[in-house]
This record gives structure tokens, sequence and C-alpha cells, in this order.
């Protein structure tokens, strides 16, 4: 398996972090910002798997 990169935005909205993956229509949030991006890690392998 490789490692592809893919370029996000990460932002505060309310008491949570949202991370967004610009590459692809997929986000997801935590409530800290690795959280949000392990999250959204999780959200892209989910993502592609299901593709």
């Amino acid at each position: 398996m490789s490692n592809i990169s893919f370029k996000s935005v990460l932002w505060k909205e309310g008491k949570h972090y949202v991370a967004q993956c610009l590459n692809v229509e997929v986000s997801s949030f935590g409530k800290t910002k690795i959280e949000a991006l392990k999250n959204l890690g999780e959200a892209l392998t989910l993502y592609f798997t299901k593709a």
C-alpha cells in the first residue's frame, strides 16, 4: 500500500475543529486539531475503500 498526500484545511467552529479535504468532498471533526485530522484520515480511508 502506498501513501498519497492530500491537501486539507482545518478551522475551529464552536467547540470543535473541522478538517476538510480539498481534493475530495470529505470532512470530519474533533475536539482537538489532532483528533480532527485523525478522524479525517479515517474518513478518507473509508471513502476510498467503499469507492
